[in-house]
């Protein structure tokens, strides 16, 4: 299982945004949209062998983790608009500790970046790491960040984590999935 883990720093954790402003009003929810686009969209067909999850960190109620199950998720279609609708409507879920599934193989829960790392074992994709072409074993588990730069904080849990670069230069978080999957189409992992 190939698994990408993307903060939304200002994505909102309220399910009563506007699928006609996510730029603005959801806190930059289309750079999320287009990151779950590029994690599981083939030509006629989906990755089933991917898992997606978003953490947001905008107001009210941050942190919110969704997921996303490739091998399990049902309309969804390569448009921001409804992979928006699907984000919406599990934001409406009152959610605990435990994921909750809201639609099929969509889920969310309480909680963000700090629990995720104690249960999965993440490879940061940072402009200066290793180059994955020159990688042996390649990683299978990422964490990238929308279009803000990783917090302190957030510095703070991923210090001592491996660093891999998708290629010479810096990327927007979906191409640089779309190019770590293509590496893995490559090797036929």
């Amino acid at each position: 299982m190939k698994r990408f883990i993307i903060t939304g720093h200002k994505a909102t954790t309220s399910g009563e945004f506007s699928l006609n402003d996510m730029p603005g009003s959801a806190g930059r929810m289309d750079v999320l949209c287009r990151s779950v686009n590029s994690c599981f969209f083939l030509s006629h067909s989906l990755r089933e062998d991917v898992w997606c999850y978003l953490i947001l960190l905008g107001e009210p109620n941050p942190p919110i983790t969704i997921l996303i199950k490739g091998n399990e998720v049902k309309r969804l279609n390569p448009d921001e608009r409804s992979t928006g609708a699907l984000i919406k409507k599990a934001l409406t879920l009152p959610c605990g500790e435990k994921f909750r599934e809201s639609t099929p193989g969509v889920y969310i829960r309480k909680g963000g970046l700090k629990t995720l790392l104690e249960e999965i074992d993440v490879t940061i994709l940072d402009e200066n790491g290793e180059d994955i072409r020159d990688i042996q074993n390649v990683p299978d588990s990422y964490l990238l960040s929308d279009h803000l730069n990783f917090t302190d904080e957030e510095t703070e849990l991923i210090i001592d984590l491996p660093k891999i670069s998708a290629g010479p230069k810096v990327m927007h978080a979906d191409h640089t999935i779309t190019v770590i999957l293509n590496e893995f189409d490559r090797r036929k992992l």
